[in-house]
C-alpha cells in the first residue's frame, strides 16, 4: 500500500516530499534531478516559458536516464538561455533556424537510428525532443511540424505557447487569442485587438494526423505537466505537448500572476487540458472551480480594452462562447459539459 500524503497549510497546500516514496516525488524535489535548464539565464521575472521548459527537460531527461537530445528553435527560449558565449543548457542543445526545429529533431532521430542499426540494436536509447514558441511552432514551423507528424518521427515536439512573439516585440501569431492587444493588432476601432475566426488550434491539428501522443498542460499543475513528458517518452513516434506559458511582459501582468492566470484558463476552459493518442481523446482534466471568462482577462493589461469605458460586452460575450464550446467539446464539465 501507498503510504498516506500528509499535507500542510502554509497559504497553500503543499506536500512535504520527505514523507513520499521516490515514486510519488516530483522532477524538481528529488536531488538528482539534471537542472538541464540551469540558473543564470536571463528570463523575465516570472517567465512562464522558463519554468515549463525547466520542468518539461528535467521531466524528459528522468525518463531516459538523461539519454536526450534537445533541438530548440529561436525565440524567447533560446535567446534568454544562451547569450553568447554563455549558455544555461546542460543536455546537448542544438541552436535552430526559427521555422525548422521539427526538421532538425527529425534529422537526429534519423542520424541516432542509423547508428544504432549499425551497432546491432533496434533502436537508439539515446532520444530526441524540439521544442519552440508558438511562433516558431504555429507559424513559421508549421510545415516542418506537419512533416514530422506524417512521417511519425520518433521526436517529442513541445511547444511552449505564450501566444505571440514575445521575443521580437509582442506581435500577433496564429496563436494570439481573439481580442489581445499586441503592436500589430492594435486595440482600435469597432473590434479592437486580435479579429476573431483566425489562427490556429495546434492540438487538433496534432490529432488530426492521428500521431501517437497528444497532450495539452499549464504550468500552473507541474505534476501533471510533468506525468505527461514522462509518458510521452514512453511512447516512440511523433508525440505533441502543447504547454500554455503565461508572459508577464506580453501578457500585461503581474510577475506574480503567472501560476494564478494559467489556472484561469483552464478553469475557465478557455484553454482545455487533455490526452489523445491515435486521434482520439483519453483523458480530460475536468475544470474544479468554474469562473466566467472576465477573471481571467481582467488582469492583463492585453485585454483591457474590454473593460475600459464603454466596454465591450459583445467581444465578451463572444469570448465567454468559445470558453463554453471548448466545455462542451471536451466535456470539461462531465456530463454537464455534454452539447445538448
Amino acid at each position: 500500500m501507498k503510504p498516506e500524503v500528509k499535507f500542510y497549510q502554509t497559504g497553500t497546500f503543499t506536500v512535504g516530499n520527505r514523507l513520499l516514496t521516490d515514486e510519488q516525488r516530483s522532477v524538481q524535489a528529488s536531488t538528482a534531478r539534471s537542472n538541464s535548464l540551469n540558473s543564470g539565464h536571463r528570463a523575465c521575472q516570472g517567465c512562464g516559458e522558463a519554468l515549463g521548459a525547466r520542468y518539461a527537460v528535467d521531466a524528459a531527461m528522468r525518463a531516459t536516464h538523461n539519454q536526450l537530445i534537445a533541438a530548440n528553435a529561436t525565440g524567447c527560449l533560446e535567446v534568454f538561455s544562451t547569450p553568447y558565449p554563455e549558455s544555461s543548457w546542460q543536455l546537448p542543445w542544438i541552436h535552430s533556424l526559427f521555422g525548422n526545429a521539427a526538421a532538425v529533431g527529425t534529422g537526429i532521430a534519423a542520424a541516432l537510428k542509423v547508428k544504432a542499426i549499425k551497432a546491432g540494436q533496434r533502436q537508439s536509447a539515446v532520444r530526441v525532443i524540439a521544442q519552440g514558441g508558438d511562433g516558431g511552432t504555429t507559424d513559421i514551423g508549421f510545415g516542418c511540424l506537419s512533416g514530422m507528424f506524417e512521417r511519425n518521427d520518433d521526436v517529442l515536439y513541445i511547444c511552449y505557447d505564450n501566444e505571440a512573439y514575445m521575443n521580437t516585440g509582442v506581435q500577433r501569431s496564429s496563436a494570439t487569442p481573439a481580442a489581445a492587444r499586441t503592436a500589430t493588432t492594435m486595440a482600435v476601432g469597432a473590434q479592437p485587438g486580435a479579429a476573431f475566426g483566425q489562427g490556429k488550434n495546434l492540438p487538433l491539428i496534432a490529432m488530426a494526423h492521428e500521431i501517437p501522443y497528444v497532450a495539452t498542460a499549464t504550468v500552473d499543475n507541474l505534476r501533471d505537466l510533468e506525468a505527461k513528458v514522462e509518458k510521452a517518452m514512453s511512447v516512440h513516434g511523433a508525440r505533441y505537448l502543447h504547454i500554455l506559458v503565461p508572459c508577464p511582459l506580453g501578457w500585461g501582468s503581474a510577475s506574480c500572476d503567472t501560476l494564478k492566470l494559467a489556472r484561469l484558463a483552464r478553469e475557465t476552459g478557455i484553454f482545455p487540458v487533455f490526452e489523445a493518442e491515435h486521434g482520439e481523446v483519453t483523458q480530460v482534466t475536468q475544470i474544479r472551480h468554474r469562473v466566467p471568462v472576465d477573471e481571467y482577462l481582467r488582469p492583463q493589461k492585453r485585454f483591457a480594452h474590454l473593460f475600459s469605458a464603454p466596454g465591450q460586452p459583445e467581444m465578451l460575450a463572444r469570448i465567454q462562447a468559445d470558453a463554453d464550446r471548448n466545455i462542451r467539446r471536451f466535456k470539461l464539465l462531465g456530463d454537464e459539459g455534454l452539447a445538448p
